[in-house]
Formats: structure tokens, sequence, C-alpha cells
């Protein structure tokens, strides 16, 4: 079989390119070397934002778009994203408050908001979000992003990519790319070992910070295009404060940091901006990335928040296009799309950059560079499309979890949320006609054999850091000895499905 589009890389472009380009009638195969969103695409702040601070750097057409599609994707996705308020203190000696009140007034109307409610001006020292802070603090704006569940939007867009006809292939490597005639031969080896020949009329290379080394080592280009590798790195601490707003800082760097209510128990704080050199799927955060986070939030908050409240950390490498920014911070985080396309040669599409919020715009931006190659090409589609879980109105979330709570009252409020959250419309499906926790299966903790069955079986995980820190965050409230279970179980149903393949 030929397909029309062989996409590398399963992070949110890849994803998110193989779900438009399926709707649109395209045959798509898509290989990711390991699991989806293992690299950048699950280790973003969480937020669908219009990133406030680009402003500065005049970056008012990325931002506009950002703006746009926060209302898009929240209404497509209402179970995995929704509503955030902010609260920015007015620091003295920092950006001065009218241009801090013009920011976010563009930040307000540039982006056509329609859902989602207006800037207001906060009395720290009245507010509920005051009393966590230093009382030289006292006013400040509450303005309007979203949150998102990153690693799940991207299986989402693979779920649906896989509905429309993708075929999505994980723990795939692609080792060689050649263009023989007017087609792309792609040479891909999976985790057995097993290597295979996929044809396809076009080839997109959205491998995120490995971009750069598949046109070289792959294609076998001698001068691929270069991406800046930056590493943003994130504490998740002990709960800091018991309210439900966000903060955003500014630092005397002029940079800013977030602190962000996290899994019920924890508070996000992130992020940092610094170049990385090395294995862009290794990034560790650096012992002065932590001294910098602690000391940006301890500058606002009443109680030092220390090394010792630290209960996670990760971080990711951002694969912006290198555009001889002096400064990481500097550097564009807007997406640029290269085509290579010798004459009568098979296309050659490489995506550099992009944020997780621009990911359903850079792949229709995607589609528009190919379509000349594929005139039987349908429409732009995603616009008004929902994922799945997510056929229901942004304003019925809480309607919806108390209806699932009174269908499945065997669960206590906490796991009906989560479920709601995670999987939306689906949860009903994954519960089934289940009456009781035993119908669940053996039960990890927080997580039962049926929800780790729908994982394996509907959303491509294989191990237990798949479950983990992936397709959940449970890794946070399961003990050693629950994840230990987890992986024999998960080991187990591997071994067992092998066999089957194997035909034994």
């Amino acid at each position: 079989m030929t397909y029309d589009l062989f996409i590398i890389g399963g992070g949110v472009n890849g994803c998110g390119i193989a779900r438009d380009a399926a709707g649109r009638g395209l045959k798509v195969f898509l290989a990711e070397q390991g699991d989806l969103a293992s690299g950048t695409s699950s280790a973003s702040t969480k937020l669908i934002h219009g990133g406030l601070r680009y402003l500065e750097h005049y970056e008012f057409r990325l931002v506009r778009e950002a703006l746009i599609e926060r209302e898009v994707l929240l209404k497509a996705a209402p179970h995995i994203i929704w509503p955030l308020r902010f609260v920015l203190p007015y620091h003295n000696g920092l950006r001065p408050w009218p241009i801090l009140r013009m920011g976010l007034f563009l930040y307000d109307h540039l982006g056509g908001r329609k859902i989602l409610p207006g800037t207001r001006s906060v009395n720290l020292r009245s507010d509920v979000t005051g009393k966590p802070l230093k009382d030289q603090y006292v006013r400040g704006y509450e303005y309007s992003d979203c949150w998102v569940e990153d690693a799940r939007l991207v299986v989402l867009n693979a779920r649906d990519a896989q509905a429309r006809g993708a075929v999505i292939r994980t723990r795939t490597k692609c080792i060689s790319a050649r263009r023989v005639q007017d087609l792309w031969e792609v040479t891909v080896e999976k985790a057995d070992g097993h290597v295979e020949t996929v044809r396809a009329r076009a080839l997109i290379n959205s491998a995120g910070p490995w971009v750069s080394e598949v046109l070289g080592a792959v294609v076998g280009r001698n001068d691929p295009d270069k991406i800046r590798m930056v590493k943003g790195s994130h504490l998740v601490v002990e709960k800091l404060y018991d309210h439900d707003r966000c903060y955003i800082f500014q630092n005397a760097d002029g940079r800013i940091c977030f602190a962000i209510p996290y899994e019920r128990d924890f508070t996000l704080i992130g992020t940092t901006d610094e170049d990385h050199k090395g294995d862009p799927g290794k990034p560790h955060i650096s012992e002065a990335e932590s001294q910098y986070l602690l000391r940006s939030v301890s500058e606002y908050f009443n109680k030092p928040v220390t090394a010792e409240m630290v209960r996670w950390s990760y971080s990711g490498i951002r694969p912006l296009y290198d555009d001889g920014a002096s400064k990481a911070q500097e550097a564009t985080r807007d997406y640029v799309l290269k085509l290579d396309q010798p004459e009568g040669g098979a296309p050659l599409l490489s995506v550099f950059g992009g944020k997780i919020t621009t990911f359903r715009r850079l792949s229709e931006h995607a589609m528009e560079k190919i379509a000349p190659f594929f005139p039987q090409m349908g429409r732009p589609w995603t616009h008004s499309a929902c994922l799945p879980g997510g056929d229901f109105s942004y304003d019925e979330v809480e309607m919806r979890i108390a209806a699932l709570s009174r269908q499945y009252p065997f669960l206590d409020d906490i796991t009906v949320r989560r479920l709601f959250r995670a999987y939306g419309t689906d949860a009903e499906r994954m519960l089934g006609e289940a009456r009781s926790e035993a119908d669940l299966g053996q039960n990890f903790g927080p997580i039962s054999e049926r929800e780790i069955d729908w994982l394996r079986e509907k959303e491509w995980a294989r191990s237990a850091d798949d479950v983990l820190w992936r397709r959940s965050k449970l890794g946070l409230h399961t003990t050693k000895q629950q994840q230990e279970a987890l992986r024999t179980y998960m080991a187990s149903a591997q071994a067992v499905q092998a066999l089957k393949r194997a035909g034994g």
C-alpha cells in the first residue's frame, strides 16, 4: 500500500497533522519512536494561552492566533481544557503599572474573546489571592487563560486520526527515508527489531527536538536547517495555597514565572529558559534552574518555597527555529514550516517550533503547504470539530460530572471528577455496566484494571510510565508498591499480547 503522508513524530504537531489530514481523506501513516507525547508535548506548563510576555517581543501575529485558539480548543475538548484565572501582582520597580494595563488590554481584545472573562483589577489587601503573598504586594490584575492536560491532548488527536483511517505506530523508529522517483521509501524499525519499508507520496518531519537530526541522519541532507534547543523546567511542590487562582510573577531578569494549582494536592512552578546541548530526549532540571524557580516564587510568597517542598520535577526541550536571537527567552515561539521539493521529487515538509496552543492552526498551515500535491484533499474542518470525549458544551462540565456520579454511586467524588476530566463522555463507555468497584477488576491505588485496559487497548499505553506520567499524573498519587504492581501487570499484559501476535 502507498500512503499519501508519512509523518515522523507523535507529539502534538505530528498527531494534529495526522488528524487534520485523515479528516480530509488522505491516507496517513504516523511513526513515533517512543510513546505518544513522550518528549516536549508532555513537558509543557500545561497552558492554552496567548503568551502575554510575547507582546513585549512584538509577536502580535502569534499572540493573536494563540488567543483565538484558546476558545476554539476549549470548545473542542472541554474535558481536558478548562478556564483559569491568573493574578499578576504589581511589583514596584519592574514593569510600570500603565504598561501592564496596556498589555492586558491588548490581551483581552486582540483575539476576539467571547467566552473567557476579561481582566479586572485586584486589591490584594482584601482579595483572597493576596493572603499568601507578602504585604508589599497591594494591587494587581486578574485575567483569563486556559489549562490543558497536554499529553492527553496528543493522545486524543491520535485517537481521532485513527478513527478517520490513519495508521498510528508507537515504538517505531524511522531509520532512513529516501526519494525513489516520485515517492518516499521510509524504513522503520519496531521495538522488537522488526524492520519494514513504507511508501508515501509526501514526508512530514514533525520530530520536535529531533527535527534537524531527522533531516541529516534519516533523510540524508548535508545542510539541515538548525533548531535552537531551549530547555524549560518545572517543579511540583507541596500545595502553597487553598484558592483556585494561579499566579504570574515578574522576575527581576525580565522573565515571568507561574504558580498554578496542580493535581489537587500540589502547586506547579515554572518555567525556565536556557539553551540545551546534548541528547534532546534526556533533559533534566539543573540545580541552578531549581534554585532560580524557588527564588523567583519566594520573592512573592509569605512563606519561602524550599527544596524540601519539591515532590517532582520535569524538563522539556522546546525545538525553536534558530533565528539568531541572543537570548534563549528571546528566540521566537512562532512555528516555521519548510517545504523541500526538488523538481519532480516527492515533497518533504519540516516543522520547526510551535506552541501547544497553536498546534491546530499549525496543522492547517501544514495542509496548505502540501495542498498542491493533493488536489483531491478536502477542506479545513477541525475548527468546529470536537475531540474524543469532548462532545458536550464547555459550560456543562459540572452537570456532566454530577450525572456520572449518580450513574456510578460506588465511585468517590475525587475519582468521578478525575475520570470525567480525563475521558469526558468516554468515561461512561469505559465504565460500562459496572455496578461495584469489584466490577472494575484489580485495584492499583487510584486506578483500576478496567481503566488500564482502556488505556492499553485504545490509547497506546504500553508501560507503567505511559499510564502514570503521560495518560495521567497518577504517579503523584500512588505508592511505590502500587507502581510496582502496575509495572508487573503491564509487563504481563505485553507478554500475552506478544504471544498472541506470534500465534502462541
